[in-house]
């Protein structure tokens, strides 16, 4: 740190982003006017010089990653996102539903390979309510009971919940006791009620995602935060999602990281929209690891981005590469993302150590595992 102060002491820079940079080294919150600006400053450099600066503050020299696998249960969805490439009704040409039996056969598959963690997220099913899941929960245990599981949207919890009539307070409780270790941070979209209301009209809403959120924290579940950035938004909507996550973190502390999740355009009702830049990208999570000062770690998901981009982005803050993935997720590569995503973990430690970094495996509630 001392060597970032001197380099920073040496440069020359616009009173309102000198001022800006002095509250990053003082570890102050920025406010969200402050985040506009950043968004606004065109310094790709100081970006990542800042970012930088709060990601060695919480995590060091030390990149993350683990050895996961997806479970998409299915893309059947009463949801109608305009944004969304994965979504199928029942009977159309392919659409899926696994059943618990084909799940089990996928986690005996990636556990032989060494998995610790499932990532289970799908489409919001019309017909399967909280038990059928709690089943398959208890299932995945049975079958491999050391397997971490981190399970469903806020979006499936909220729809699972009112199929079997109960409260989100029980459902999670039902979904805990069943193997439910954490949540992922899919269904926040975009917290903008306006623009919510534009892409995925039909959606629990934002007030609501944040709420279960609140609710599995305060039950011991943590979980991670997104945003889907690069459709309708601009910054001043970017920066009120990033403040109505810090401000849930400053309540309850339950979020382990935050993931940006980049718009791609195949397959959907926006394939006119052009996707962001690699410098946008680049300038999202620098802004986003400076602004959310709270939440521990920030993630790059390489099978949206690309494993060239998310070498990239350790740069600018980024301190998680997810996971092996191991060819086991639809959702982005039907949209454009990279097909067949796959990692092998040598190749993520490769990826990381190419940008001077330490490589650390870990497991879903970010224990080290081993340190490379």
């Amino acid at each position: 740190m001392d060597s970032a102060l001197k380099i920073y002491q040496s440069l020359q820079l616009p009173g309102e982003i000198k001022k800006i940079s002095e509250k990053v080294f003082d570890s102050e919150p920025l406010t969200s006017e402050d985040a506009i600006q950043l968004f606004q400053c065109n310094d790709m450099a100081l970006l990542g010089f800042l970012a930088n600066v709060v990601k060695k503050r919480l995590s060091g020299d030390y990149v993350y990653f683990n050895r996961n696998f997806h479970i998409e249960p299915t893309n059947i969805c009463i949801n109608h996102c305009k944004f969304c490439s994965y979504r199928r009704h029942q009977g159309q040409k392919g659409a899926w539903e696994c059943s618990i039996e084909d799940i089990l056969a996928d986690v005996e598959k990636f556990t032989a390979k060494g998995a610790t963690e499932v990532h289970i997220v799908g489409g919001v099913h019309p017909d399967r309510h909280v038990n059928f899941y709690a089943d398959m929960l208890k299932s995945i245990k049975k079958v491999a009971p050391a397997l971490q599981i981190k399970a469903f949207t806020a979006v499936e919890i909220d729809q699972m919940c009112q199929m079997g009539n109960v409260t989100i307070e029980e459902g999670l409780r039902i979904l805990k006791e069943a193997g439910l270790e954490s949540m992922p941070g899919g269904g926040a979209e975009i917290f903008d009620e306006t623009l919510r209301a534009e892409i995925c009209p039909d959606k629990t809403g934002s007030a609501e995602w944040l709420r279960i959120h609140s609710v599995a924290h305060k039950m011991g579940i943590p979980s991670n935060a997104t945003i889907l950035y690069g459709l309708l938004e601009n910054y001043e909507h970017r920066v009120d999602h990033l403040n109505r996550l810090r401000t849930l973190q400053e309540q309850t502390g339950g979020f382990n990281a935050f993931i940006p999740l980049k718009f791609k355009r195949e397959n959907n009702a926006y394939s006119k929209i052009k996707e962001t830049t690699l410098i946008e990208d680049l300038k999202n999570y620098a802004v986003s690891r400076i602004f959310l000062h709270n939440i521990p770690h920030l993630k790059a998901y390489w099978p949206m981005i690309g494993k060239q981009a998310a070498r990239l982005s350790l740069n600018f803050g980024v301190d998680d590469l997810d996971g092996t993935i191991d060819d086991s997720t639809k959702i982005y590569s039907m949209a454009g993302g990279e097909e067949k995503p796959s990692a092998s973990s040598a190749e993520l430690i490769e990826m990381i150590r190419e940008m001077k970094m330490v490589p650390v495996e870990r497991d879903t509630h970010y224990n080290i595992l081993k340190t490379y």
